[in-house]
């Protein structure tokens, strides 16, 4: 299909309906979901699937972080030290994707999609 076809279909919102599952249900990794979804079903390069998905990912995050925080099951005093690491690497991420090869892109993001599986199966 067309990617003018997909940002009106039905594709988006079944994609961005399953980011916010696996991102409400585990706490984040919507992305992981929505990267190869906007690759594939909308024709997304890999830069602008990446890009996207922090854009939709933000507010799901956030929506979720509140939930979470309304149930007593969030830390605040505890999350800062990590939100402050966070916003570095967010920064120093944002500079260095620029440079980097799409394919290392691609093959970045399936070893740590392998890592995490690895990780979440073995314990």
């Amino acid at each position: 299909m067309e990617r003018d076809e997909q940002r009106g279909g039905k594709a988006p919102a079944l994609a961005g309906l399953a980011a916010g599952l696996v991102n409400g249900f585990f706490g984040g990794g919507g992305g992981t979901v929505l990267v190869p979804l906007l690759r594939g079903r909308c024709g997304l390069s890999q830069r602008q699937a990446f890009a996207t998905s922090v854009a939709v990912i933000l507010p799901l995050c956030m929506l979720s972080a509140g939930l979470y925080w309304l149930r007593g099951s969030l830390d605040l005093e505890l999350a800062m030290p990590y939100l402050a690491g966070g916003l570095i690497g967010g920064l120093l991420g944002g500079k260095l994707f620029r440079g980097v090869d799409p394919l290392w892109l691609r093959r970045a993001f399936g070893l740590l999609l392998l890592f995490g599986g690895g990780k979440a199966l073995l314990g």
